[in-house]
C-alpha cells in the first residue's frame, strides 16, 4: 500500500525504508516484510529487496518468485500444497532453498500461548509500552485525545496561543492542531461535504478551546467566550448540538440559528467597533463558530453594498458586512472565525476574494482536484478518502493529512463537560 502510487509519499517511504534496512540492523533495528505480491508498476527497489537476508516464498506466480528470492530462482512457481513454501537465507540464491511446511496453529492455541507470555510477563513486571496500531480506515477517537484530557486535569491558561484539536495526525505525532493569535488572518475555515464530521470537529474545538480558557465574560481578560450561529436545517440529526454543549458549560456562550443572526452578528459587530475604538484589547478571546455558512443566508455578501457602520447617524450595517469585519480585523481585536461550509461554489458565493484570504487556516475533505487548488494551490485533497482531511496553514506553510475526529457519544460529552465546569 505504501507503493500503490508514485508519488511523493512513495518516494519518501521507500528512500526510509531503505535506510533503516541497510543500517538498522547495525542499531538493533530489524524489518519484517510481507506482501501478498511484489509484482506491479511501482514497488520496493531492488536495492532494498537485496539487503533481506533472509526470504520466505509460498506458492506465486514466476514472476513473483524471482522477484522474492533472486532473478535465477523460479522455484516458488512449483509449489503445490496450501502451507508449502520455500524458506531461504542466502539471499534468494538457489542453493539456499529449504523447502518447508507451515504448520496449522488452531486459534484455541494462539490464544493460551499468548495468555502464557502476558501471564509472565506481569509475574516478572515487565513493563512495556503499548504497541502503536494504525488504523487509517476509522475516523479518529476523541476519548483518545490525550492533549484535551491534559487540558481539562490542568488549570486554565490565559496565554495569548489557544489551541484546537482537529484529529489524529497520519504520523506517530501528536495530533494536528490549529492555533489562533492576536494576529490578521487567524482564522479557521472548513470546506466538505461532511456535516456529521464538521460538527464533531467543531465540538472537540469548543470542548477543547473551554479547557484551556477560564470563564467569564467579554470583558474578561484571559477567558474566553464563544458565540454560535447553527446554520443545520431543524431535521439534521447534529442541528443544536454545538449550542447543547455550550448549555453545559460553564463558560459564555451567545447561540442561535439563521434568525438569529442579524442580532448576533450586530452584537459582534459593536463589540468590534468598539475594541478598535478603544484600543483595548484585553478582553476575552471571542470564538465565532459558523457552522453550515452556507445555510446562513443573511451573510451572504450583496455586491452592491459593502458599507460597515455601527454609528446612530448612519444606517445599521448587514450581517455581511459585519463578517467582512470581522474576517478582516477581528483577530487582531481578539476575535477569530471558525466557520464551515459545504462547497467552494457557496463560498464564492458567501464570500469575495478578499474574505477568502482572511483564513490562513484551512480544512479540506475530499473534493475535486479543481476545488482544492483554489483552496490551497494543490490538488492533494482530491485523493483523501472517506475517513481523511487535509489541514494547511499560510502561516507555517504546513500542509498535514489527519484523520478527523469522529461524533463521541453526547454521554461522553456531557461527562467532559462536568469535569470542565466542576474542576478548581
Amino acid at each position: 500500500e505504501l507503493f500503490v502510487d508514485d508519488d511523493k509519499l512513495s518516494q519518501d517511504a521507500s528512500l526510509l525504508l531503505d535506510r533503516l534496512v541497510r543500517q538498522g540492523r547495525a542499531f538493533g533495528i530489524h524489518a519484517l516484510l510481507g506482501s501478498q505480491t511484489l509484482d506491479g508498476s511501482y514497488s520496493l527497489a531492488r536495492s532494498t529487496l537485496g539487503q533481506m537476508g533472509v526470504r520466505i516464498a509460498l506458492q506465486c506466480t514466476e514472476a513473483d518468485s524471482y522477484l522474492i528470492l533472486s532473478e535465477e530462482n523460479a522455484a516458488a512457481r512449483l509449489l503445490e500444497r496450501p502451507g508449502e513454501a520455500i524458506y531461504n537465507d542466502a539471499g534468494g540464491k538457489i542453493e539456499g532453498n529449504s523447502p518447508f511446511q507451515i504448520c496449522w496453529l488452531d486459534d484455541q492455541v494462539r490464544d493460551d500461548a499468548l495468555q502464557t507470555v502476558r501471564t509472565l510477563a506481569d509475574e516478572r513486571d515487565i513493563q512495556t509500552s503499548p504497541p502503536f496500531i494504525f488504523e487509517g480506515n476509522i475516523p479518529a477517537d476523541l476519548v483518545e485525545c490525550g492533549q484535551l484530557n491534559a487540558a481539562i486535569d490542568a488549570a486554565p491558561k490565559t496565554t495569548d496561543v489557544i489551541t484546537g484539536w482537529l484529529g489524529d495526525a497520519i504520523a506517530i505525532k501528536d495530533p494536528t492542531a490549529f492555533t489562533l493569535q492576536s494576529h490578521s488572518g487567524s482564522n479557521l475555515l472548513m470546506v466538505g461535504q461532511r456535516e456529521e464530521t464538521a460538527t464533531a470537529e467543531l465540538i472537540a474545538t469548543l470542548l477543547g478551546m473551554a479547557a484551556q480558557r477560564p470563564a467569564g465574560t467579554v470583558n474578561d481578560a484571559g477567558s474566553v467566550c464563544f458565540y454560535v450561529l447553527d446554520g443545520l436545517p431543524a431535521d439534521s440529526p447534529h442541528a443544536g448540538q454545538l449550542a447543547q454543549l455550550g448549555e453545559q458549560l460553564p463558560h459564555t456562550i451567545t447561540s442561535g440559528g439563521h434568525r438569529d443572526t442579524e442580532r448576533i452578528m450586530n452584537e459582534l459587530g459593536m463589540l468590534l467597533a468598539r475594541r478598535r475604538d478603544d484600543g483595548d484589547d484585553g478582553g476575552a478571546r471571542i470564538i465565532v463558530m459558523l457552522h453550515g455558512l452556507h445555510r446562513l443566508r443573511d451573510l451572504r455578501r450583496d455586491e452592491d453594498d459593502f458599507s460597515f457602520s455601527t454609528s446612530e447617524n448612519d444606517a445599521p450595517a448587514k450581517p455581511d458586512a459585519i463578517l467582512g469585519e470581522l474576517l478582516k480585523d477581528g483577530p487582531t481585536h481578539g476575535i477569530h472565525v471558525l466557520t464551515w461550509i459545504d462547497t467552494l461554489n457557496n463560498l464564492n458565493r458567501t464570500l469575495d476574494r478578499n474574505g477568502q484570504r482572511e483564513f490562513e487556516m484551512r480544512v479540506l475533505f475530499q473534493m475535486s482536484a479543481n476545488d482544492s487548488s483554489h483552496l490551497i494551490d494543490s490538488p492533494a485533497a482530491a485523493n483523501l478518502g472517506l475517513q481523511r482531511a487535509l489541514f494547511s496553514s499560510e502561516d507555517t506553510g504546513i500542509q498535514e493529512k489527519y484523520r478527523p475526529w469522529a461524533m463521541p457519544e453526547s454521554s461522553w460529552i456531557q461527562k467532559m463537560a462536568d469535569r470542565i465546569r466542576n474542576r478548581g
